[in-house]
C-alpha cells in the first residue's frame, strides 16, 4: 500500500524533470510512462489526462512561490534583499518549464492562465514591499513613481529572465549544470535595478555584495 501511495508523487517528479528538460508540449503521456517503466493504463489511472499533470504540478510551484513572496516584507538590507530575490528564482528554476513554455501554457490552458495572472500581480505586490522595506530599512532613495515601476519592471524580469537564457543558449542553459550561473545572472541583474538608488553608505556594501556572487559569464 505505501508503494502505492507513493506513485503519484513519482509520476510528479518524473513528469517535471521531463518537462524542464525537453519542454511540456514535448512530452507526451506515453513518454511519461515510458520513463517511469510503467504502462500507460497504469499512468492514467492516477492522472487521466496531460492537463491533470500540469495542473498538478503549477499547483505545486504556486504554493512554493507564494511561500516565498509572502517573505517579501521583512526584507530590510542588501543581503536580505539578495537572498529573498535568489530564493525567488530557486523556485523559478525548479519549475522551469512554466516559464519555457509560458506562451503554450497561457494559450491552451484557461485556468493556468487565469493562475498565472493572478501569480504575476502577487508578484509586483511582494516586490513592491520588499522596496518598501528597503526604503525604510537601508535608506533606498526611491520616489513613488520609481517605487511602482521598479516592482514592476522586477517582476518582469523575473518572469522572463529564463526565457532570455533558454534564447541566448537553447541547447545548453536550461540543463541543471546551469542552474547556478543562471540563478545567479538573474539575481544579479535584479539588484542592479536598485544601484542607482542606494545611498553612499550603502555603496560598499553593495560592492562588496557584487564581489562575493561575481556575475558567471554564461557557457
Amino acid at each position: 500500500m505505501a508503494s502505492k501511495r507513493r506513485t503519484p508523487q513519482r509520476i510528479l517528479e518524473a513528469t517535471l524533470a521531463l518537462f524542464n528538460r525537453f519542454g511540456e508540449p514535448n512530452v507526451s503521456t506515453a513518454a511519461i510512462a515510458a520513463d517511469l517503466g510503467m504502462s500507460p493504463g497504469n499512468l492514467y489511472y492516477h492522472y487521466p489526462a496531460k492537463d491533470e499533470l500540469i495542473h498538478a504540478l503549477f499547483h505545486q510551484f504556486d504554493e512554493r512561490l507564494r511561500v516565498v513572496l509572502g517573505t517579501a516584507s521583512a526584507v530590510r538590507d542588501l543581503e536580505e534583499a539578495w537572498f529573498f530575490l535568489h530564493s525567488l528564482y530557486e523556485v523559478v528554476w525548479d519549475y522551469r518549464f512554466v516559464y519555457r513554455d509560458i506562451n503554450d501554457l497561457l494559450s491552451n490552458n484557461r485556468r493556468i492562465e487565469q493562475a498565472l495572472q493572478q501569480l504575476i500581480e502577487h508578484k509586483v505586490q511582494a516586490l513592491g514591499h520588499m522596496l518598501a522595506g528597503l526604503r525604510a530599512g537601508s535608506g533606498l532613495r526611491m520616489d513613488t513613481a520609481a517605487h511602482s515601476s521598479t516592482a514592476e519592471t522586477m517582476a518582469v524580469l523575473l518572469t522572463y529572465w529564463l526565457s532570455f537564457e533558454y534564447a541566448r543558449n537553447p541547447r545548453h542553459a536550461l540543463e541543471p549544470t546551469q542552474a547556478q550561473s543562471a540563478l545567479l545572472r538573474g539575481a544579479q541583474h535584479l539588484m542592479a535595478l536598485l544601484a542607482p538608488h542606494w545611498p553612499p553608505e550603502q555603496q560598499a556594501a553593495w560592492a562588496a555584495l557584487q564581489a562575493t556572487y561575481a556575475l558567471p559569464e554564461p557557457a
